[in-house]
């Protein structure tokens, strides 16, 4: 059964700027039902007065106890979910020799950017595994091939989404439950603000994720994250020489 773009109830992490914000533009233009989370109530709001029919979570992902309580939130509340998207992400960019607050961005990131979305998944999965039509969606990045020296954590936990991903595929193949990863190249987000050039748009990336959703492709390398691709299986140094500096 190929997946449906409407008539959904999806749950959408840092879905109030960039690639979450597009994702829940297009979805909502769709006709699903939209559940948006972040940590910060102003962007909340400011998202729901653009799109009226969305609900709005306040809870942080940077907070083990604040994502326990988002789960058993879904749970009780929003029964009907049947697509998690994993969006919300960080990146700090900085040279260890120099940072003087390492231990917590480090904490910090690998929380966001990885083991909130699968603590969100694994607490979410009796709801999904119950729906004729359900859907996970990670969202990790080009870093996750060929990383950049100012961002080692980040590129980690894109990593980890991307291995995790697949082996949840895996796991969850004889279920209900799809599981799709977006792989964008650099996108023109408030995260990557004087941060490289040929950069993407938000609408760019999602118009071209829902070409694969709809057709059930569960890999979608976006934009110039293919030819990273093909350049890292055949040419892996030239790869890493020309995202070392990213």
């Amino acid at each position: 059964m190929t997946m449906k773009l409407s008539n959904n109830t999806i749950l959408i992490t840092g879905g109030t700027s960039g690639i979450g914000l597009e994702l829940v533009r297009q979805f909502y233009e769709l006709d699903n039902t939209i559940i948006v989370v972040s940590s910060n109530q102003n962007n909340l709001m400011q998202a729901k007065a653009q799109f009226p029919k969305i609900e709005i979570l306040v809870y942080d992902l940077g907070n083990s106890l604040s994502v326990q309580e988002l789960i058993e939130k879904c749970l009780f509340e929003y029964k009907d979910i049947n697509i998690v998207i994993n969006n919300a992400g960080i990146q700090n960019n900085y040279t260890w020799t120099d940072e003087k607050d390492g231990y917590i961005k480090i904490e910090n990131e690998i929380r966001v950017n990885f083991t909130s979305p699968m603590q969100i998944i694994y607490g979410l999965l009796p709801l999904l595994t119950t729906k004729q039509n359900s859907t996970i969606i990670n969202v990790s990045s080009g870093l996750a091939f060929v990383p950049k020296k100012s961002a080692p954590i980040y590129c980690a936990t894109k990593s980890a989404i991307h291995s995790a991903t697949k082996a949840l595929r895996y796991q969850l193949e004889n279920t209900t439950v799809k599981v799709f990863e977006i792989i964008p190249p650099l996108v023109e987000t408030a995260m990557t603000v004087g941060r490289g050039t040929g950069k993407i748009s938000p609408k760019q990336l999602v118009d071209e994720f829902l070409r694969n959703f709809k057709n059930d492709t569960f890999e979608s390398n976006i934009g110039k994250t293919k030819l990273l691709r093909f350049i890292h299986r055949i040419l892996p140094k030239l790869a890493d020489s020309i995202m070392k500096n990213g």
